[in-house]
């Protein structure tokens, strides 16, 4: 098989892999090098100034030994295979860099004949970039569970990143689905690798000189809709991997159905709102200070997919409102509906000077729509004492979300011709806006 065919299989299997990162990697380029990891975002990632950047994404193979019946990989499916060997993927690499085409390279695979012998051929990729072609661009490995700590290390001093992915929440749904995959052993590559780059960075606290270990941290994925899994267990689990492992993200990638499949798979791929309501979930315990039970109860372990889950846990939560915005905690003015982090930061940063009325939140980036029937401030505010009100929820959801659950079909939407010549402001992406295209960051206030 030639090259070009190979790429054609390779690079189409490896889109089902969400678990591409952004840059966290400080890889500065050499005059003796190629490439520069330095500040840039990478696979289809936005920068802070706007600019998109990409990367090589391949398989070394889609060749498996496992048979995990939601991978079209899995070693029944009759896919066509195909394998590179380290040369063709460096010299891909090299050839797709010189011609500007990326900016660095994600390389997964199945498992062949062993995870050992897997791992030692994606580390001798990033070996052979490093250390034979000077390559500084950025490295993003998939670590195979299972795999020898040795061949884990080497791999990780020349990659930026590295991810072992977890796939499914709980043992059971492995057990059910991908029956050679065991939680413990994902979990004890992932510590081999926290406690690496522990080891690393105190190295190189002591000196500069001292290598790096996957600088840009490590990641995992989950597949979300495989199973009858609820939100609570993905949470769980992630809150997990979050704490014992250090893990950089989670990444939630929604069910895509397989052909042929098998029997104990869903028909469907579940709404793309639930994948979006995770990862607003999984922005909340990272940067808001919730924990993975307080988003779900257990008369209701899914996530509302009508409205987010910051506002869902404040309408179950409405006796520890309203909230004083001129006395409040930044602890407790991060659970209020429509205050982010950069705003609770400028209310404080205010509120020094002097005191703020509720109106001021329009001038502190805050959405005033959702803040107001959960603050009080200098000054009447009415709608602080309204939270008893059985209409608040349809008052705070936007009306044109709420008919997209309400509506029994989807609509039909003709555009205008006469729109598109408007010069309209775009406007930050809501809350509840669904993401248009990969993994959905939806900043959540």
């Amino acid at each position: 098989m030639d090259l070009r065919a190979k790429l054609t299989i390779l690079a189409d299997a490896a889109k089902y892999d969400a678990s591409c990162s952004s840059s966290g990697s400080r890889r500065k380029g050499d005059r003796n090098g190629l490439g520069n990891s330095e500040g840039i975002g990478i696979c289809h990632s936005y920068t802070p100034d706007g600019r998109c950047v990409s990367l090589l994404k391949i398989l070394f193979t889609n060749h498996c030994i496992y048979d995990c019946q939601y991978c079209i990989n899995r070693v029944s499916s009759d896919t066509p295979r195909a394998r590179f060997v380290p040369s063709e993927v460096v010299a891909l690499t090299l050839d797709f860099y010189r011609r500007n085409y990326i900016e660095g390279l994600f390389l997964s695979s199945g498992v062949i004949r062993s995870a050992d012998y897997t791992m030692e051929q994606m580390a001798e990729v990033a070996r052979s970039l490093r250390e034979d072609h000077g390559f500084r661009g950025y490295i993003h490995l998939k670590a195979v569970p299972g795999a020898s700590p040795e061949l884990i290390e080497r791999a990780g001093l020349h990659a930026d990143r590295l991810s072992a992915n977890l796939e499914l929440p709980t043992q059971p749904d492995l057990d059910r689905l991908a029956p050679d995959k065991q939680i413990v052993t994902v979990e004890q590559t992932m510590r081999h690798i926290h406690a690496r780059r522990e080891q690393a960075e105190e190295e190189r606290r002591g000196s500069q000189r001292a290598p790096t270990f996957v600088p840009a941290g490590q990641t995992t994925q989950l597949i979300v809709g495989a199973t009858a899994s609820p939100d609570a267990a993905y949470l769980a689990a992630a809150d997990r991997l979050y704490k014992n492992h250090g893990l950089r993200r989670v990444y939630y990638s929604a069910y895509s159905p397989i052909p042929r499949p098998d029997a104990r798979l869903p028909a469907k791929s579940p709404p793309l709102w639930r994948e979006h309501r995770l990862y607003q979930a999984d922005w909340l315990m990272r940067h808001y200070g919730f924990s993975a039970s307080e988003l779900t109860t257990p008369d209701a372990p899914d996530l509302p997919l009508d409205h987010d889950p910051k506002l869902a846990w404040a309408l179950r939560h409405r006796a520890l409102f309203p909230l004083d915005l001129n006395t409040a905690a930044r602890e407790a003015l991060l659970r209020v509906p429509g205050l982010g982090v950069h705003s609770v930061d400028r209310i404080l940063a205010a509120r020094r000077v002097r005191p703020l009325r509720v109106d001021d939140l329009a001038r502190l980036g805050a959405s005033v729509r959702k803040v107001r029937p959960f603050v009080t401030a200098l000054g009447p505010n009415p709608e602080a004492h309204t939270l008893d009100r059985v209409d608040l929820q349809a008052r705070l959801v936007p009306a044109r979300q709420l008919d997209l659950f309400a509506a029994p079909t989807p609509r039909v939407v003709t555009p205008d011709p006469a729109a598109s010549r408007l010069l309209v402001p775009v406007p930050d992406a809501l809350p509840g806006a669904l993401p248009t295209a990969g993994p959905a960051l939806g900043r959540l206030t």
